[in-house]
């Protein structure tokens, strides 16, 4: 395939970034690779390829079918499904995630043997038994003559934020284990920030996203680097306007270049007349509105480029850098929204 935007995805980081976080845990835990969403967006199957080449234990996802792609890597009950639990799912071998005794009753009338990961809810709100409920959905699986509970799990919803309340939701679920009255399995609660911020909340093992993927810690190599080409440039006068909505204007003579890449590729429409793209080194602004499939930016200050030549949207050109870090500020939103955005028309390049 030959496009005139791709991403540029860094395999080597995602290894260095798992081998990192394991540094960082006490050697009995065990790193489990979130690989939901196609690897963020970057390619589910190369990224747990290179996880695992770090020493990442298992992989999580969201679905079933996320995980049906990835049962070739490795023992099936290595890997754990996460979403709402699907009794379809049941004949794949791969771990499920169960919140309620309905969900353990599902399952066992499959007549598959399936790995279980029991969620507690200790504050998320989203999926799990509340921890008063666990212990009778635990005593449920360990009676089932087909199910197997191999872990206990819960998600921190503000590990990155709020210490106390992750200290809460902590001190809650080491608690609702301590009475299940059954082997939990594997206990896992930490996820990115949690794994790094507070690896003494490590357990058995943690469940690593955002972190393989190059955000949000100084020590992790960026995963992602966005480019696309200059596909026209022109020079216009002073008071010219770009952009839907006219809402940016020329205050001096200035040569504008037109970007193959838009908001159907994962340019946020919020980025409009925010933040810089990188040309032969150099900072050029993003100017107007973000099309569709195309971006405006002031490359005035950059009077040599031309048509062709790569834009760096994300990632280094020369000494200057543009993180995803950097443009979900600019877009009003978080690196994980950055990363999964990006679009089918952008090409993946793998380098290992």
């Amino acid at each position: 395939m030959v496009s005139d935007r791709w991403a540029e995805i860094d395999l080597g980081a995602v290894t260095h970034n798992a081998g990192y976080l394991l540094s960082r845990l006490p050697a009995r835990t065990k790193l489990i690779a979130v690989v939901k969403a196609g690897g963020y967006g970057l390619g589910a199957e190369p990224v747990a390829r290179a996880a695992l080449d770090g020493g990442a234990w298992g992989l999580a996802v969201a679905t079933p079918a996320e995980a049906a792609q990835l049962v070739r890597l490795l023992d099936p009950d290595r890997i754990l499904v996460m979403g709402g639990m699907n009794a379809a799912a049941a004949g794949l071998g791969c771990a499920l995630a169960v919140s309620s005794l309905a969900q353990v009753e599902e399952l066992a009338r499959t007549g598959h043997s399936v790995p279980v990961h029991l969620k507690i809810d200790t504050g998320m709100g989203r999926f799990g038994a509340l921890p008063e409920e666990a212990a009778g959905i635990a005593s449920a699986i360990v009676s089932s003559a087909r199910l197997r509970l191999t872990g206990t799990w819960t998600h921190l919803a503000s590990a990155g934020e709020d210490e106390a309340f992750t200290r809460a939701q902590m001190k809650r679920f080491l608690a609702a284990i301590d009475g299940l009255g059954v082997d939990p399995g594997l206990r896992h609660a930490c996820n990115s920030a949690a794994a790094l911020r507070h690896p003494e909340y490590a357990l058995d093992a943690v469940r690593a996203g955002i972190a393989l993927y190059g955000c949000d810690w100084p020590e992790l190599r960026p995963v992602l680097t966005l480019r696309a080409a200059l596909t026209h440039v022109k020079t216009v006068p002073a008071g010219w306007t770009v952009g839907y909505g006219a809402t940016w204007q020329a205050a001096r003579e200035s040569r504008i270049g037109t970007v193959a890449i838009g908001y159907a590729d994962g340019v946020l429409r919020s980025r409009g007349n925010t933040g810089w793209t990188l040309v032969r080194g150099t900072r050029a602004p993003l100017i107007g509105r973000v099309s569709m499939d195309a971006i405006s930016i002031d490359l005035t200050d950059v009077p040599d480029a031309t048509v062709g030549e790569a834009v760096t949207l994300i990632g280094q050109d020369g000494d200057e850098r543009v993180t995803a870090e950097m443009v979900a500020d600019w877009s009003g939103t978080i690196s994980y929204e950055v990363l999964t955005a990006l679009g089918q028309r952008v090409e993946r390049r793998y380098q290992e």
